[in-house]
């Protein structure tokens, strides 16, 4: 159970997920900022 289990981790590509999830991170930031931006007057 523990082989299938670590095979099954170990065949994720997991650069490909950190990659996906900083690009993510990044557009949701730039909308973030201007929404803060917005709720604050322009004061950050």
């Amino acid at each position: 159970m523990f082989d299938t289990l670590f095979n099954a981790f170990t065949s994720i590509n997991w650069e490909v997920i950190f990659q996906l999830l900083s690009v993510a991170l990044i557009v949701i930031a730039g909308p973030a900022v201007i929404f803060v931006l917005a709720f604050r007057n322009g004061n950050l």
